[in-house]
């Protein structure tokens, strides 16, 4: 299933961020922050959300933490995606900056401690994802000791496994940072508590990013605990904000939404766009998205095209950096 986005924008090279903040002399909370609600975007910074926040709003952040998930091996590296319920795991072949599509089921890989054995593609129409076992059954303690964050080209050097963990992170379980929550600070989280914001964890692992056009989420492992449940609950019914820190959180949040949110766990498939909107959140932070990535579609469904669309086209315009180390959003519903 392909999916398009409405939203429509050129990124120039530039505005990709290369490395941290931290590494360009500011502090996490320091990046740019666009805040949008409406007709008005206003310019700001990150560590000025709270002006743009209400005593009883609610932040769902996700706390899953960011595995060190790329392997190099002796040919190709392998990007461990998703562990599945079986012991085995959903990865991607990447021969230098780009996926490998040739992968064959019964393929094996060269891997420190022994190989990977590509099994079947994974729900992808382009076999860019494919089910594997790996070298060892303990695989979390394998990436420990020989796996690296997961990196792309428009960053210029590897970077420590640090540098891709929110101050959110508890359990470690996703091959790419949840990086909307990346910006928050301790201080930041402690300041947006004394004003009254509340806070409350949702669990997403998310998987490999899908960075080929048009190409649709695949199913992620989460949980929305019984005490999130009822704090979400209590804010809807009490006319308060719940406000998604990330597509990751969003989409959690939403695969426990009926009537009201329950607590729940397991394998989300949900693809939320303008024909399937949430039913809970009001807004979200968010990073910057490449264009034609389906995150834009979830962006969309949240706060309506047209928001989008003027939040994309002024981010351009100001220079906003993209991707997981770059500037920040708040989209608001009007």
């Amino acid at each position: 299933m392909k999916v398009h986005p409405h939203t429509r924008f050129v990124l120039p090279d530039a505005l990709n961020a290369g490395e941290p903040p931290e590494a360009r002399g500011l502090r996490r909370d320091q990046v740019k922050l666009l805040v949008a609600e409406g007709s008005t975007v206003t310019h700001t910074r990150f560590d000025r959300i709270g002006e743009h926040l209400r005593p009883g709003d609610l932040l769902l952040v996700n706390t899953s933490g960011t595995l060190p998930a790329a392997v190099d091996g002796a040919s190709v590296t392998v990007h461990f995606s998703t562990a599945l319920d079986d012991g085995t795991w959903v990865v991607e072949l990447r021969d230098g900056g780009s996926p490998r599509f040739d992968g064959k089921a019964g393929q094996q890989v060269e891997l420190p401690e022994g190989v990977l054995t590509l099994l079947a593609p994974y729900q992808s129409e382009s076999n860019r994802l494919w089910i594997a076992r790996p070298p060892v059954p303990d695989v979390l303690g394998y990436l420990q000791r020989h796996g690296r964050p997961i990196t792309y080209d428009y960053v210029g050097k590897r970077w420590p496994l640090a540098a891709y963990q929110t101050v959110f992170a508890r359990e470690p379980g996703s091959a790419e940072m949840p990086s909307a929550a990346r910006p928050f600070s301790f201080e930041l989280v402690s300041r947006l508590a004394s004003q009254g914001v509340l806070i409350a964890p949702i669990l997403l692992h998310c998987g490999v990013s899908s960075l080929e056009s048009h190409e649709p989420p695949q199913p992620e492992r989460y949980d929305v605990p019984a005490h999130t449940a009822r704090l979400v609950n209590w804010v809807k019914a009490n006319g308060g904000r719940v406000i998604a820190v990330g597509t990751t959180a969003v989409r959690a949040i939403e695969s426990a939404a009926d009537a009201s949110v329950n607590p729940s766990q397991g394998w989300t498939d949900l693809v939320l766009s303008p024909d399937r909107p949430p039913q809970v959140v009001d807004g979200l932070i968010t990073g910057w998205h490449a264009p034609e990535a389906s995150h834009l579609l979830l962006l969309e469904s949240v706060v309506g095209t047209e928001l989008v669309q003027r939040a994309y086209d002024a981010a351009v315009q100001q220079n906003y950096l993209w991707h997981e180390f770059g500037d920040s959003a708040l989209l608001l519903r009007g």
